[in-house]
């Protein structure tokens, strides 16, 4: 049955990072709309936008475009977006997909949520960065986000993502009840996604137990950047959840 997704994507990326996902999900009969967020789309000005400029975003288009039955997915940052929108649209969901994200907790920012080395270069950039923006460094990308990708796609890759605004970092949104929204939730993760390492601040199973005890869990091989490097396998894991 033709469903309708759309796909939020994570810190410094923007909607063509998912162009292989959405052709994929096409070909199988489905709609797609992978949209450039608010901030992460290219010369925005990253001190411009807050948290919730980015829900409202997703808010305003799945109503201006009159989506029912969607499947609302985010990637890793793209969690708190996904959640911050979804008890808005809850009657024009079909089910939210957290894939390698971040599910938000009660007064928590995603800088609470990562190692605290993590949040020390996230400052330590912003702050030489000139306007409150971060960029993942090459090393980082290469070795704990893109490792499974060969060295020309991960240059073409990092080449080209965004400045994240460090706020969209720093402030929280309302976490969601998928239970009480009456809207289903699943978790997707990567065998060899290290973007987190696993233990105490690994995406799972932390993660997929804030959105309930029975919350399904659907893994796929390859890391957190599989849009690139195993389109097929997440496509397949998305369609699965």
């Amino acid at each position: 049955m033709a469903q309708t997704f759309v796909l939020i994507s994570g810190a410094c990326h923007s909607g063509w990072t998912w162009r292989l996902v959405a052709e994929r999900l096409r070909a199988a009969g489905h709609r797609v709309l992978a949209p450039d967020l608010p901030g992460l789309a290219d010369g925005d000005d990253p001190q411009k936008y807050g948290l919730a400029d980015v829900g409202d975003f997703v808010v305003d288009l799945v109503e201006r475009h009159d989506l029912r039955d969607v499947t609302l997915v985010g990637h890793s940052w793209g969690g708190y977006p996904l959640t911050a929108a979804a008890p808005r649209l809850a009657p024009r969901l079909r089910r939210l997909i957290y894939w390698s994200a971040f599910v938000p907790a009660e007064g928590r920012s995603l800088m609470d949520e990562v190692p605290p080395h993590y949040a020390e270069m996230f400052r330590q950039l912003a702050a030489a960065s000139g306007n409150d923006s971060i960029v993942f460094p090459y090393e980082v990308f290469t070795g704990a986000f893109m490792q499974d990708g060969d060295e020309s796609a991960q240059r073409l890759v990092h080449g080209l993502l965004v400045p994240q605004p460090l706020r969209y970092f720093t402030e929280t949104v309302t976490p969601v009840d998928p239970a009480a929204l009456g809207v289903p939730a699943s978790y997707v993760v990567g065998t060899e996604d290290l973007a987190l390492p696993p233990g105490e601040y690994g995406w799972t199973p932390r993660f997929p137990q804030r959105l309930g005890p029975d919350t399904p869990v659907i893994e796929y091989t390859g890391s957190h950047e599989a849009q690139f490097t195993r389109p097929d396998d997440l496509t397949a894991a998305l369609l699965k959840a």
